[in-house]
């Protein structure tokens, strides 16, 4: 592993070593009085949770401390903004994915991790949270996309991407269902969701180098092998079998899945719920990848607490990020908050005991990839979304995927 390793440290000595930093008073005796606060960023869903464990946190260390909750699709940039202004948060809740931005900004302090918290997590996820070499953020979550099919309709996980077809084309023939496969596209793509069929036919966004580490420079969209992927994508497009469609978007790809309109769902975990409430019989599997080609292999991303460079608090930030956001409990208490694949391992075999759908989510990301981390990849979402949604609709493959890689390029200064 390539993550920083520090020796344990308890919250008592944490604390004392910042206790004058932390701007901690003291009364006329010379005794010490508050020992500091923390602020911490997290998105609605989880701030209560965040709110039990954080309380906890200052009645032992005798500080305050304040969860704010913000929509999780704006913290990043909240953050950057705060950041700069000289008032950001102590920690914050973000996606692993954010990790090179946050870096190149100066925005995040590497974690220091001690090895016995460090052992008790996934292995990939740490490394997901690594950018040249250090670790940046302390993993909580994992999720990943994957098929849920409709059991009455397809008893059967289907192995390949034509045997589905296969089968929910027979099902929309007999009338039974009105679509094959409820696969998000939308007028502007979906490259989230089209990574597993993209690299399932050996289609490649970025490169690694020879430390195994992502490669801006090796940008692929334009090579032989991405046309390629995405010619047999095109293959099921409108202007062929008319299964992957752009009138499937993230607004409607969950409802004609639950009103029994499409046997087949590329779906993620923020769909279970709503899925259970349908009263739907489904099973996850893995998105299947193309005959004779490679597994499907979709994004995972990880979910992490950062410390936010600069805080005034590192070491109580500290303290908070590596001995209570990778407890069994605390960990527990945010997925009963947000169900989310935990990669603490306890708590992963403590949910995975009493909800199979966890396994099954974990089993269906096994020939995942974690999202790519490096600022570059910001960049990339709108040209190729657009690219793809045009193939989808017709358009030459070979134009469309030239075209994004010459304005990806342009905009990263490849």
């Amino acid at each position: 592993m390539r993550f920083r390793i520090a020796p344990a440290v308890t919250g008592i000595a944490a604390i004392a070593l910042m206790a004058t930093a932390c701007g901690g008073g003291a009364d006329e005796g010379g005794e010490n009085t508050s020992q500091g606060s923390l602020l911490i960023w997290s998105d609605p869903e989880r701030a209560d949770a965040i709110k039990a464990a954080a309380a906890e946190f200052a009645e032992t260390n005798g500080i305050e401390v304040e969860v704010q909750g913000l929509s999780f699709g704006d913290i990043q940039g909240d953050l950057l903004n705060a950041h700069q202004a000289g008032n950001a948060p102590d920690v914050f809740i973000g996606a692993h994915d954010w990790t090179g931005n946050l870096v190149r900004n100066g925005a995040v302090q590497p974690i220091e991790l001690p090895q016995d918290r460090a052992s008790g997590l996934d292995e990939t996820a740490l490394e997901a949270l690594q950018y040249d070499g250090q670790l940046f953020g302390v993993p909580y979550s994992q999720e990943n996309i994957f098929l849920m099919r409709n059991t009455d309709l397809a008893p059967e996980a289907p192995e390949t991407f034509e045997e589905m077809v296969e089968v929910g084309t027979e099902l929309k023939e007999s009338g039974e269902t009105s679509e094959v496969l409820s696969m998000a596209v939308g007028q502007e793509g979906d490259p989230y969701r089209m990574q597993a069929l993209f690299s399932s036919a050996g289609g490649y966004l970025f490169g690694r180098d020879d430390q195994g580490d992502w490669d801006p420079t090796d940008l692929g969209l334009g090579s032989d092998e991405s046309i390629a992927a995405m010619e047999k994508v095109a293959e099921y497009g409108e202007a062929g079998e008319g299964v992957l469609r752009r009138s499937i978007s993230t607004d409607n790809d969950a409802a004609l899945f639950y009103e029994g309109d499409a046997p087949f769902f590329v779906a993620g975990p923020w769909n279970i719920a709503d899925a259970n409430e349908a009263g739907v019989e489904y099973e996850i599997s893995a998105i299947p990848g193309f005959e004779g080609e490679e597994p499907a292999s979709p994004y995972i991303g990880y979910q992490a607490f950062f410390v936010t460079e600069g805080s005034d608090n590192s070491a109580l930030a500290q303290e908070f990020v590596t001995n209570y956001v990778t407890d069994t409990e605390f960990v527990l208490s945010l997925y009963e908050a947000d169900p989310r694949m935990p990669v603490q391992t306890e708590a992963l075999e403590s949910v995975s005991a009493d909800d199979p759908n966890v396994a099954a989510i974990a089993e269906a990301g096994a020939e995942g990839t974690p999202m790519p981390s490096i600022p570059e990849m910001g960049e990339t979402w709108e040209p190729l979304g657009i690219a793809q949604a045009a193939i989808i609709g017709g358009t030459d493959v070979r134009e469309a995927m030239e075209s994004a890689h010459d304005t990806i390029a342009s905009q990263i200064g490849e």
